[in-house]
């Protein structure tokens, strides 16, 4: 698939997520970052991995999303927050 297609995918899963009313549980398991900065962070790690082709065998952003959110290996930068 087209990594900038890949991309547009991720940015509107990511956008969907962070808006989503479920993230009420976020505010109460972190308190120095927003859902929106948490995947703000995320989206941009992804998106650095997707250019380097680390997902070129993937199909759809969900599918990259959904892998990062079951394995954060995907992105060898990622520290959690409060780390």
């Amino acid at each position: 698939m087209n990594r900038d297609k890949l991309i547009a995918q991720v940015k509107n899963e990511y956008a969907e997520i962070a808006s989503s009313d479920s993230q009420q549980h976020f505010h109460q398991t972190t308190t120095d970052m927003t859902p929106e900065a948490y995947y703000e962070n995320l989206l941009s790690q992804a998106i650095r991995e997707i250019n380097k082709g680390t997902f070129d065998s993937f199909v759809s952003g969900k599918e990259i999303v959904t892998a990062i959110a079951n394995d954060k290996t995907w992105l060898p930068e990622w520290r959690e927050p409060n780390q």
